[in-house]
């Protein structure tokens, strides 16, 4: 391509970004193949990049904090914990979107709105019980997690406030799903962004003080990231409830309709196993860095693991694309349209996370200097962050697969996947690498990349044979 040619181009890349960002209603179901993914994936990308920036922004600041491994450390198994209750939102979000999804593929917004409302029901439930129990049990769940007892009790505010909070955590995942659902993925992307301004404001100002606030330290870090995702739930309530968009929600919804919810029950059941499959897997990777590492060990990881998540986001939300167009497609009766959106995804997934792993093998050491001062946290930190991001092309389009399942309602493949690929693969080998072989931290980080790829090989074989394309939602 000349220079005369690309700039030519560019008024058309500026339309497509800027129509994008408006949020504009698309019918997904016609039209142009990669038009439509890149139109959802620009402010699906955002979005997901918005939701890695709250964990980043608390590890910033509390990194240059007294006692910072400790903090670090507690901002990092917090997150390792949060990844259960992630693991539900997520779950339920990925039946929410792909039954809205089904049913606008259909033209049938009411029908969608209704079991949009259905799931936030679902998610109020359970959240109440795990609120409960993580204020209660935040020390024990840190020592659980492998933190040593002065660690433990440093974070114990921390956690509980994340914990007894996380219902905005929950309402953030899965209204933003609804709206991916109905392809309106601008107003998704738009929520995260005013959580995370209203964060990163209100981070330095609790963590240390201002006039009349006084300083919390690492406490506040808790405090301003509730508030900003408590910012972004109500920005999405708003325009669920002020029927200006293709889902338009009634407070009558709310009345519980028992078959709706057992439909997304049995979508959201094996959605959620798969991300909690995944996430204990992580919880048990993160217990075993610190227990063979230490303290010093644990806060590199985490800081390795944080930017990982930065970068590895952004990639799933451009996987989130697929999840939209393979629902809003099999509605409309259109496989062939479906299926090819998911090979077109993965490409653009695959580009993007190649980027990204030249990005952190060669930058790895002003990454996580950013976020850390403390030279051997550093050290383990770019240790990690290069051993992990080596599979980062497979992780991309793996992602991709799993989303075009998800997006299907066949949560039933992935879930599978899961299992044989972190537990009966990821877990024994990390323990193999690190204890029989005695490669400690480093062990674990190999058994990353090692697993990911199997999963990913999986999940394309899976995808291929095609059954995913007659499931009924």
């Amino acid at each position: 391509m000349t220079f005369k040619s690309f700039t030519g181009k560019l008024p058309l890349l500026f339309s497509v970004i800027k129509k994008s960002l408006r949020g504009e209603h698309v019918d997904y179901t016609t039209g142009s193949i990669r038009m439509s993914v890149v139109l959802l994936a620009i402010p699906m990308m955002l979005e997901m990049m918005m939701e890695s920036v709250f964990a980043l922004v608390d590890l910033y600041f509390v990194g240059h904090l007294e006692n910072s491994s400790f903090a670090i450390q507690t901002v990092g198994l917090t997150e390792s914990v949060l990844t259960i209750i992630y693991s539900l939102a997520i779950g339920i979000s990925m039946a929410a979107t792909a039954v809205v999804a089904r049913r606008v593929g259909e033209k049938d917004p009411e029908a969608a709105a209704r079991a949009g409302m259905q799931a936030i029901l679902i998610a109020f439930v359970i959240n109440t019980a795990i609120s409960v129990f993580g204020f209660i049990y935040g020390t024990d769940i840190l020592r659980f997690m492998g933190a040593s007892a002065e660690a433990a009790a440093h974070g114990t505010p921390f956690i509980r406030i994340m914990m007894g909070g996380s219902i905005v955590i929950m309402l953030l995942f899965l209204i933003n799903g609804i709206f991916r659902g109905a392809g309106s993925a601008a107003i998704a992307m738009k929520s995260l962004w005013i959580a995370n301004i209203a964060n990163i404001i209100l981070c330095p100002l609790f963590i240390n003080g201002l006039g009349p606030i006084p300083a919390f330290g690492l406490t506040g870090a808790a405090i301003a990231t509730t508030i900003g995702r408590g910012i972004g739930v109500i920005y999405q309530c708003y325009n669920l409830f002020n029927g200006k968009h293709m889902i338009k929600m009634a407070v009558a919804y709310l009345t519980p309709d028992w078959e709706q919810i057992r439909n997304i029950i049995k979508i959201a059941s094996p959605a959620v196993l798969q991300f909690v499959i995944a996430s204990c897997s992580w919880i048990f990777m993160t217990q075993l860095v610190a227990k063979s590492g230490g303290d010093i060990a644990s806060a590199g990881y985490q800081t390795a693991m944080r930017l990982m998540m930065f970068f590895l986001l952004p990639a799933w939300g451009l996987s989130n694309s697929a999840a939209t167009m393979v629902g809003q497609n099999l509605g409309a009766k259109s496989p062939e349209r479906a299926e090819e959106a998911v090979r077109k995804t993965a490409k653009y997934n695959a580009i993007y996370m190649g980027t990204v792993m030249l990005i952190s093998l060669l930058g790895a050491e002003i990454l996580t200097a950013f976020f850390t001062n403390n030279g051997a946290v550093q050290k383990v930190a770019v240790q990690a962050l290069r051993i992990i991001a080596s599979g980062y092309v497979f992780y991309g389009i793996g992602m991709v697969m799993i989303n075009a399942f998800n997006g299907a309602g066949d949560t039933w493949t992935p879930t599978k996947i899961n299992v044989f690929g972190f537990w009966l693969f990821q877990i024994p080998f990390a323990y193999l690498l690190a204890r029989h072989f005695d490669l400690g931290p480093t062990g674990v980080f190999i058994a990353i990349p090692v697993s990911e790829t199997m999963i990913t090989i999986a999940g394309w074989i899976l995808f291929k044979r095609g059954k995913w394309k007659v499931v009924k939602v």
